[in-house]
């Protein structure tokens, strides 16, 4: 796979050195299980896959060499470059300005833009709509074009289903760049709608058994599909694909009951199946599967809790503390800063949306053992720096520069 140029502020050498150990002793990458980091007075458990992927490294390279080489032009983002709050606020600092807030709405600088300047397409892609704009503008949305290749992996599979006649359902969160990017390009073949769970799944099976109305699906997804989608017949034949950081697990579960729905609605037989239902395989792109079966692995251990780093608006970050927190108390925070003494976290509840304060979570009477893991969007550096923190913690003195060598 393709190396590439990170900046040393998101570089580890521990971090690194750690993973490229695990990477020789498991070339095929079948052991998930976790590195064990066992200290006098702590016991580290870190996640056999985590941190920046491929589409993300594809993304703070580009973005960076455009800095490097374009001294003195304005240069703009459509939006976050990832989810991730360190390596967004770095790009800021730089001069780079975002046009829009992660939900779509144009902030001020998209109405200044000029066709001299530079615009960089995030790594979640963007939509058709969003580019006609920017090129009636004289501004080549392509050029420097940092979508990650498993998102387009996702574009081409709907496109695929599209043209040979099948509508496309989308597994995502609606609100999601990389949806709203993915629903853009699917609805071009195809009739679309996009649904976020199996609650909507489940509603969508009514009219597949046609027997809800078409005005009661206008209402119920209202914002959700294409032009002229007409559920009478657009949910006769279908597909399903989803955003490329959703769990795994959720995805099957909701492709097998549409699936299910269809055969009984229709009363099909193993042969004719494939007239009716496409089969799209997995569209998650290869590191959400890899850090989600590290995750599992994870919660097969016996630990007292776990530390999830990432940005509060990752989605790849959020569907971690998902399935860690069924397993063990769980903190989802996005730097070492939040570990603000060794009584008191801040952290990030994902069910009611807000950042809270915990206290005496790391009060424990004998040596405890703690998860840490983070999403494909934090840097490896800021895993570091976290690892550091909740160690010392427990421990006067620690050498961590020959940590990698009692891995």
């Amino acid at each position: 796979m393709k190396t590439f140029e990170i900046p040393q502020i998101y570089r580890s050498t521990i971090i690194s050195g750690i993973k490229e150990k695990r990477r020789v002793k498991d070339k095929l990458k079948k052991d998930f299980s976790p590195t064990i980091l066992d200290f006098e007075h702590v016991k580290i458990l870190l996640a056999r896959h985590f941190g920046f992927c491929y589409g993300v490294e594809n993304a703070v390279e580009i973005a960076y060499s455009v800095l490097n080489e374009n001294e003195g032009k304005r240069i703009f983002l459509l939006s976050e470059m990832i989810h991730n709050p360190e390596v967004n606020a770095d790009l800021l600092s730089r001069g780079v300005k975002f046009l829009m807030d992660t939900k779509g709405n144009k902030l001020d600088a998209f109405y200044d833009l000029k066709p001299s300047d530079i615009v960089i397409v995030p790594a979640f892609g963007t939509t058709l709509e969003l580019q006609n704009e920017l090129s009636a503008l004289g501004i080549d949305s392509y050029k420097y074009d940092t979508t990650c290749p498993f998102v387009e992996k996702v574009w081409n599979r709907a496109q695929q289903i599209g043209e040979r006649g099948f509508s496309v359902i989308v597994h995502g969160k609606p609100n999601h760049e990389e949806t709203r990017a993915t629903f853009s390009h699917s609805q071009e073949n195809s009739p679309t709608i996009v649904i976020k769970d199996m609650l909507e799944a489940i509603l969508l099976a009514a009219y597949i058994r046609k027997e809800k109305s078409s005005e009661e699906f206008y209402q119920e997804f209202s914002g959700r599909f294409s032009k002229g989608f007409d559920p009478e017949k657009d949910l006769e034949r279908f597909g399903v694909v989803n955003q490329t950081t959703m769990l795994a697990t959720e995805t099957q579960d909701i492709a097998n009951f549409l699936k299910d729905e269809l055969i009984k609605s229709k009363n099909l037989s193993e042969l004719e199946i494939p007239a009716y239902f496409a089969s799209t395989r997995d569209t998650l792109c290869y590191a959400t599967n890899d850090n989600q079966d590290a995750t599992y692995a994870l919660m097969n251990e016996k630990a007292d809790m776990a530390i999830v780093v990432g940005g509060y608006n990752s989605s790849n970050t959020t569907h971690l503390v998902e399935l860690l927190e069924t397993a063990m108390p769980t903190f989802f925070i996005q730097t070492e800063l939040n570990l603000i003494s060794a009584n008191r976290v801040s952290h990030f509840d994902i069910h009611s949306h807000v950042e809270k304060e915990t206290f005496g979570i790391f009060d424990f009477n004998r040596k405890p053992t703690i998860v840490l893991t983070c999403g494909a969007s934090c840097p490896d550096a800021v895993v570091e720096s976290v690892l550091k923190k909740i160690v010392g913690f427990f421990e006067e003195e620690v050498d961590f520069e020959n940590l990698v060598n009692r891995v």
